[in-house]
């Protein structure tokens, strides 16, 4: 089971490093046009935010662990982003964007399944 959390740890971590990077970096008109509609409901500031909070829950996931330095943060960042995937399941529901709710929704469990084999019964 710890390979498989490590598995799940890294892929969470390459996808919400990319989404994340992608809204810190780039002009809200560039974000709308790669991630969608929704974006256009937020400010650049809030939009600059969740960037940051996928950026850092991804390195989260992998470099406590890796360095072995505070591994306790691993578990706290995969709640940290089933928390992110939370509001988006929202924020998508509202908007009648089903598929997204279906994509939040997936991540969120995978985060969750983290969160739970690292505060519980494989943690470092």
């Amino acid at each position: 089971m710890n390979i498989t959390l490590w598995i799940l740890a890294g892929l969470l971590a390459a996808l919400f490093l990319a989404s994340g990077s992608s809204k810190l970096l780039q002009p809200k008109a560039k974000v709308v046009e790669t991630s969608g509609a929704w974006a256009e409901s937020f400010a650049p500031g809030v939009l600059k935010g969740i960037g940051l909070a996928e950026a850092l829950g991804a390195i989260g996931l992998i470099l406590p662990a890796a360095v072995d330095i505070a591994p306790a943060l691993v578990p706290a960042a995969a709640t940290g982003l089933a928390v992110v995937m939370a509001g988006a399941a929202v924020t998508h529901g509202r908007r009648g964007e089903s598929k997204n709710v279906a994509v939040n929704a997936v991540l969120l469990v995978l985060a969750a399944v983290v969160a739970w084999g690292r505060f519980g019964p494989y943690a470092f």
